[in-house]
């Protein structure tokens, strides 16, 4: 009856359980969409240009490019990437830095495997975990979280963070995903690559070697594409390339001891590098804030309490109680890594406060859901998991996000 089709035609449509796009020549009508998500860690969003990087450009011309995206407070590799697949700020999903403590779980490092597969440093839902829950199916390449079972659910395809296996080989596992049959395909890929942020952290981001890394990830990106192409699959599929942030320089000595900013006498320094996490010893609160609160030559120093605003940050409890924030092109290091260090030698980080030009990350889309030669204004990268919602056409988990800057570069949405 009628009425009936109607009422089941807005069932389909509030589960987001039906699909309406055209489908790839031969396959079912049920066949849908697919979304791959490309994350080159530290990739400047000034990197891009048809000389550096031509499939890149390629892909902006054919699609949507941001002027660049806002990286989230601290702009870090593990807070980044969680907040691009969670839509959630670190202070709300948890991730609140490489480096972190909680009272209930113990330490986490990012070189833990055991820590980084532990659910219980992961909050919010990740896009993956979304589209698992209502009945779309996803792969992951290492994307940070995506090996823990976050809500008890990972994705259906997944490869652990394995640094000896080469870019080119991801994007052909990658490809083999979308090779299988439809009822096993996955609608929802996700793939990272850090090799462009080693360069960077080693040797700087105006290095001949920084160069030469985004020439062969480029290459890789051109391999992706082509890939989707000789398949049939280059205009069913939405690609979007980000970043998690940029990369500065940091010159000879820019770098100083985290004993120098407080003595362990005082305070257990809880995070290294440029967002410095103190927690100071029982007993010792005052003495602690009194050598660190306020504008130092190379650093600021905060109470958790009073953190710059726009940072969003602070009121998870895994934030120490003072942090102090590196200024641009300044290290802050435990005493062994910075032993390690050659003192005269350039190098690169990030870390920085996200305002900053050198912090600010890649966004990259096209696809049939994205109008040809837009150009976006710049947004915050929260805004990346509501995006992949709608293209999936699953319902989102609350996030911090919001559709209106991409609303200009995409077809569908009024």
């Amino acid at each position: 009856m009628p009425h009936l089709r109607a009422a089941a035609l807005a069932a389909c449509l509030v589960l987001s359980a039906c699909n309406f796009h055209a489908s790839r020549p031969g396959e079912p009508a049920a066949a849908a969409r697919t979304v791959v998500v490309v994350s080159i860690d530290a990739f400047r969003a000034d990197y891009l240009s048809d000389q550096a990087t031509p499939n890149l450009a390629r892909l902006a011309r054919e699609g949507a490019r941001a002027a660049w995206m806002n990286p989230s407070y601290p702009s870090l590799t593990f807070p980044n990437h969680y907040t691009l697949a969670t839509g959630l700020r670190p202070d709300r999903h948890g991730v609140i830095h490489n480096r972190m403590s909680d009272a209930d779980i113990g330490a986490f490092a990012v070189a833990d495997r055991s820590a980084v597969d532990d659910s219980r440093w992961w909050g919010g839902e990740p896009i993956w975990v979304t589209a698992e829950k209502q009945g779309v199916r996803s792969a992951s390449w290492a994307w940070p979280g995506s090996s823990a079972a976050i809500g008890g659910v990972r994705p259906s395809r997944w490869a652990a963070y394995d640094e000896t296996v080469p870019p080119a080989r991801r994007i052909d596992d990658v490809l083999g995903w979308l090779d299988a049959p439809p009822p096993q395909r996955p609608r929802l890929v996700t793939v990272y690559f850090e090799q462009l942020d080693k360069a960077g952290h080693d040797h700087g981001p105006d290095s001949l070697q920084v160069r030469r890394t985004l020439g062969e990830l480029d290459a890789v990106i051109g391999r992706l594409r082509d890939g989707l192409a000789a398949r049939g699959r280059l205009d069913t599929t939405d690609l979007v390339v980000v970043s998690d942030h940029g990369m500065a320089t940091v010159g000879p000595d820019h770098a100083i001891g985290v004993e120098q900013m407080v003595p362990p006498s005082i305070a257990t320094v809880v995070s290294d590098g440029q967002s410095i996490g103190v927690q100071p010893l029982p007993g010792r609160e005052r003495e602690a804030e009194a050598r660190l609160l306020g504008a130092h030559a190379q650093y600021d120093c905060y109470r958790r309490d009073a953190l710059p605003a726009r940072w969003h940050y602070g009121a998870n409890p895994r934030v120490p109680p003072i942090v102090c924030q590196m200024h641009e092109g300044w290290d802050a290091l435990y005493p062994m890594k910075l032993a390690k260090r050659p003192p005269h030698a350039t190098r690169g980080s990030h870390g920085f406060d996200p305002a900053l030009p050198s912090m600010r990350a890649l966004f990259v889309a096209r696809g049939p859901s994205f109008i040809a030669g837009t150009q976006l204004p710049a947004f915050d990268n929260v805004d990346v998991y509501p995006l992949l919602a709608h293209l999936l056409r699953v319902t989102p988990a609350p996030n911090n996000g919001t559709l209106d800057a991409l609303r200009p570069a995409l077809r569908d949405v009024p």
